[in-house]
């Protein structure tokens, strides 16, 4: 997912010496500091994805098992079914880190970060699972040569075409997450005042878009995912202030609304031929704890988790969330099928080549490309 997602990449420093409309609590370092537990718990949601696509749904996945997932883990599937709330948590983070990054930026580099953060490592993505999907011993079906063309844009879902990343749908959601705040915040200039208006505003529009079924409204204010955003920068200005009590009203509103779409989305009665059975109390727990991870972070009771390996894990996170699922099936297939793995051995090297994988690509594709990009957009003609 993004500086984030559904996850994502690394979380952008905020700019030297920020003016704050609020003192910092005593206590608080001025400087900026890298939050590498931040980084790690990205890598968590991205691994909690990863399980639910490998482990907890049935779908193209069991092709590549050669049965159904709850075959292979007949414990560990009901676990591993909640695995997809990792993207409620992308979205809290990513909240968090864009409050971040924008505040004290103008537009434009705003745009050029955000921008060469997503596009290299997801290009490459994109031409990559279209050329495995393309070889004669891949038994899935790549998208026609216009369709992954299109898939370079990152807006084949409102155009309707078929996607090439499975995850792609999270990316989308957060474009229109940062154009909402690109255009109410970073425009006109990041303050508490206004990033406060800004969420009270998009919460209360999208709770009315969620009451009038109105198509548009839902495209462009995401009911559902709103809360998960707003809870996420409604932390920043908790971890910028931990005393502000409007900060702590957001935070909660945004808990409240956000476990009821949850719970609302994937919840389902029991039913003995479904594949798995997530139980309300489940779910909102699982968004109770990414909210509470959030929360610890941006209280700096988490500063003590300062292991410079995190940095690494937060970098891979992005590239690892963009190629694990599809290209994941493949090897799945080619250990368990193909080399006769067992499941678990065959689950974990699958996770670990993506990790080397997402390697690569960061290695290789983002280091030096993301600067390049970023320094092309933000000169001024």
């Amino acid at each position: 997912m993004t500086e984030t997602v559904v996850g994502a990449p690394a979380p952008q420093a905020a700019p030297a010496a920020p003016v704050q409309e609020r003192p910092a609590p005593a206590g608080r370092p001025r400087a900026a500091v890298r939050l590498r537990a931040l980084d790690g718990l990205r890598l968590v949601a991205a691994l909690m994805v990863a399980a639910y696509h490998y482990g907890g749904r049935d779908g193209e996945v069991t092709e590549a098992w050669g049965s159904s997932p709850r075959e292979q883990f007949p414990t560990l599937h009901e676990f591993f079914a909640y695995g997809c709330l990792g993207v409620q948590v992308f979205f809290v983070i990513s909240g968090f880190v864009i409050c971040m990054s924008g505040w004290g930026r103008p537009l434009r580099s705003f745009f050029a970060s955000r921008a060469s953060r997503l596009l290299p490592a997801y290009w490459v993505a994109v031409a990559l699972v279209t050329a495995v999907f393309a070889l004669p011993v891949v038994a899935y079906e790549a998208v026609s040569p216009s369709d992954a063309l299109v898939n370079l844009t990152m807006l084949q879902m409102p155009l309707g075409v078929d996607r090439v990343l499975g995850v792609c749908w999270t990316l989308w959601a957060e474009l229109r997450f940062y154009a909402l705040f690109a255009l109410c915040v970073v425009l006109p200039g990041a303050n508490r005042q206004r990033v406060i208006l800004f969420c009270a505003c998009w919460t209360l529009a999208a709770v009315i878009a969620q009451a009038a079924h109105e198509p548009l409204l839902d495209l462009v204010l995401m009911p559902e995912y709103a809360p998960f955003f707003v809870g996420g920068i409604g932390l920043y200005l908790v971890h910028r202030d931990r005393g502000d009590a409007h900060a702590w009203g957001i935070v909660a509103v945004s808990w409240l609304i956000g476990q009821h779409h949850a719970v609302r989305a994937l919840w389902h009665a029991p039913d003995a031929g479904g594949f798995s059975y997530r139980s309300s109390f489940g779910i909102v727990l699982v968004v109770t704890l990414g909210f509470a991870a959030v929360a610890a972070i941006a209280l700096g009771w988490l500063n003590r988790v300062d292991w410079r390996w995190l940095t690494v894990a937060g970098a891979l996170t992005y590239p690892f969330y963009l190629v694990h699922e599809h290209l994941g099936w493949v090897v799945i297939h080619a250990l368990h099928v193909g080399l006769g793995i067992a499941s678990a051995p065959a689950f974990a090297l699958t996770v670990a080549s993506m990790l080397a994988l997402a390697w690569l690509l960061y290695r290789y594709v983002e280091k030096p490309l993301t600067p390049r990009l970023r320094a092309a957009l933000s000169r001024t003609r």
